[in-house]
C-alpha cells in the first residue's frame, strides 16, 4: 500500500508557542518537491506528545493541503487507549489516509495489552495503521510474535520498524513475508534495511536534506548501491543526529542552517545550547562544507 520517502515531519511554532502554519507550509512543500512519497506528522520527531489533539488535526490540515494527495498519514502516540481511539476516529473524519499508532509511551504494555491496545485504535479509526514498533524510545517491544498475531486485520497494513536491530527487519519478512509493508523507522540503518528489503523508510534528516534522502532511496530501488552508499557514507554522521534523545533539537537545528528554518521547540524541550549545541553545528557545518552533488536519477 505503502511505500518510499515519508518524512517524519517538525512541527513549528511561533515566538508565542502557536502552531506556525505559514513555515510548515514551506517545510512540508521542500519535501513535496524533493520527491518524497506521503508525510507522517505529530510523531517523536513532530513533537506530537506536546500537542493538544485539536492542534494535531491543525498540523495534519496543513500537511494534507501541500502533500499533493500523496497519503499524510496521523501520529497516535497517547497514553491511554480510549483517548487514542478518540483521536483515531477523528482522523478519519478529518480525512487522514492511515495512522501510525504507538502503543501506549507512559504504561509499558505486555504483549497481550500491546495487541489489544492496537486492535482498539484501529477499530475506532477504520483506517490502514502503521505500527510503530520503537522498544528503545517506548519501551515496549511490537515483536514479530505480536505482528503475527495482528495479520487477521487488514488494517494493520505496515511497520515502522524501530528496534535498532538490523537483523529484526530479515526476521520479519522470513515470518511475514510481504504482509506488511516494510519501513525502516531508523535514520542510520536506512541503507542496510533498504538493501535487506525495506520498501520505505520514516526519515527524520530528510526534514533539513530532503533531495539526499530521496536520492539514496531512488538510487537503492533503481539497483544503483554504490551511488547510494556514496551519499550514505557523506550523510551518516547528520544521521546519527536522529538517534538521539535530543533528535527534535537536533534535527530543528539542521533545518536552521539546511532550509532556513527555525529551532523554536515547545516546552519542556529547548533548544540546544553551550558545548552541545556548538557539537551539533559542527556536524552540520563540516557536512554543508563537502555536501555532494547528486547524480541523476
Amino acid at each position: 500500500m505503502w511505500s518510499g520517502v515519508f518524512p517524519a515531519v517538525t512541527t513549528k511554532f511561533t515566538p508565542d508557542d502557536r502552531l506556525d502554519h505559514a513555515e510548515m507550509e514551506r517545510c512540508f512543500a521542500l519535501q513535496m518537491e524533493a520527491g518524497c512519497d506521503g508525510l507522517i506528522v505529530c510523531g517523536s520527531l513532530g513533537e506530537g506528545p506536546m500537542l493538544s489533539h485539536d492542534e494535531k488535526l491543525e498540523v495534519f490540515a496543513t500537511a494534507r493541503r501541500i502533500a499533493g494527495g500523496k497519503p499524510v498519514l496521523l501520529t497516535v502516540n497517547e497514553a491511554g487507549t480510549r483517548e487514542a481511539a478518540s483521536l483515531a476516529r477523528r482522523a478519519a473524519k478529518a480525512g487522514a489516509d492511515g495512522l501510525m499508532v504507538v502503543p501506549s509511551p507512559i504504561y509499558h504494555t505486555n504483549p497481550q495489552e500491546t495487541a489489544d491496545a492496537l486492535r482498539a485504535v484501529a477499530a475506532a479509526g477504520d483506517l490502514p495503521v502503521m505500527i510503530y514498533s520503537n522498544r528503545l524510545a517506548y519501551r515496549v517491544d511490537v515483536t514479530v510474535d505480536i505482528m503475527e498475531v495482528l495479520a487477521d486485520d487488514p488494517r494493520f497494513v505496515a511497520v515502522k520498524e524501530s528496534s535498532d536491530d538490523i537483523r529484526r527487519s530479515t526476521e520479519i519478512i522470513n515470518r511475514l513475508g510481504s504482509r506488511y509493508d516494510l519501513f525502516t523507522g531508523v535514520d542510520n540503518l536506512a541503507y542496510e534495511a533498504l538493501c535487506v528489503g525495506a520498501v520505505g523508510w520514516v526519515a527524520g534528516l530528510v526534514t533539513a536534506f530532503p533531495k539526499e534522502t530521496v536520492a539514496i532511496y531512488r538510487l537503492m530501488k533503481a539497483g544503483r548501491r554504490d551511488e547510494a552508499l556514496a551519499i550514505y557514507r557523506w550523510f551518516r554522521p547528520l544521521l546519527d543526529l536522529d538517534v538521539s534523545t535530543y533528535l527534535v533539537q537536533n534535527i530543528k537545528l539542521a533545518e536552521v542552517h539546511a532550509i532556513g528554518s527555525n529551532d523554536r521547540v515547545r516546552m519542556p524541550r529547548q533548544p540546544l545550547s553551550g558545548e552541545r549545541r556548538a557539537a551539533v553545528e559542527k556536524v552540520i557545518r563540516d557536512a554543508l562544507a563537502v555536501r555532494p552533488v547528486l547524480p541523476a536519477f
